[in-house]
């Protein structure tokens, strides 16, 4: 009698554990429901902030295959809508169709994750350590005299946009071909917006921007690229969890659906 009772204390605790674990599991998956549609916004930024990076300064990135993890990322936006959608619901009223819908779902998203996480971090890599000779070989090209400014060249749009002067300072000017302009000016593009009537004249280097464009292009790629790669390191994270409370809640949902291929109720129906 004394076994018998403590197995049934056994059984007791075990039912409440499993309880309690698939009460934990679909308040964490209708928690990270709501996360998915959140997180949809914030990816489809780090997607676009990419593909525009690159081309507005499609003069420095040319190969277009750098653009992959930002088309990789608004895709995985649009995947996590409806995944957010199945994880509420299931949440809410289990579901096998639903169930396996969702485990679907967060495996196409881990794939298309780790790809983009993977693609952005070797592509920070590769073209960070190529900006300074691309730039400088664009600064040697730029052929402009200190009377008649080009003003359209790939290197002038660059300085324009973010405000900045040569590859490291408005010196890296002054080390470019003598036959091309005197040394008495840097291009037009390298004065500040506040001095309207700036020509690059170097007797008045207040009126010219300070940093060089390396340093912010660096900058931008950084944030861009490193953005989709630890938003989506997150991501990876948060999807695990949703895969592990589906997977709870799978393993104490009964197949209602297969019960037609019970030996007995088979055997009634095929009688009939």
């Amino acid at each position: 009698m004394e076994i018998l009772r403590v197995v049934v204390v056994l059984l007791s605790l075990w039912c409440c554990d499993n309880a309690y674990l698939r009460s934990s599991a679909r308040s964490l998956l209708k928690f990270l429901g709501f996360i998915f549609w959140g997180t949809a916004a914030a990816q489809a930024f780090g997607g676009v902030l990419v593909i525009l990076m690159l081309k507005n300064y499609r003069h420095l990135f040319q190969e277009s295959y750098l653009s992959l993890p930002g088309w990789l990322a608004l895709a995985t936006a649009l995947i996590l809508l409806p995944t957010g959608v199945l994880a509420v619901s299931i949440s809410v009223k289990c579901s096998r169709n639903q169930q396996g819908t969702l485990m679907f779902l967060l495996l196409l998203l881990l794939c298309l994750e780790m790809s983009s996480a993977a693609l952005a971090r070797s592509y920070y890599v590769r073209t960070a350590s190529q900006l300074e000779s691309v730039m400088g070989y664009l600064v040697h090209q730029h052929k402009w005299t200190c009377s008649q400014d080009s003003g359209n060249s790939a290197v002038d749009v660059i300085q324009r946009k973010l405000q900045c002067c040569g590859v490291h300072n408005y010196t890296d000017w002054l080390k470019t071909s003598s036959s091309w302009h005197d040394l008495a000016c840097v291009p037009e593009s390298c004065c500040k917006e506040k001095h309207s009537h700036c020509r690059g004249d170097l007797s008045h280097v207040e009126q010219l921007s300070e940093e060089g464009c390396l340093k912010k292009l660096e900058g931008q790629l950084c944030f861009a690229m490193l953005y989709v790669f630890w938003f989506c390191t997150v991501l990876i994270i948060l999807e695990l969890l949703a895969g592990v409370s589906n997977g709870i809640l799978m393993r104490h949902q009964p197949f209602h659906e297969l019960h037609i291929l019970d030996s007995y109720t088979f055997e009634e129906e095929y009688r009939y």
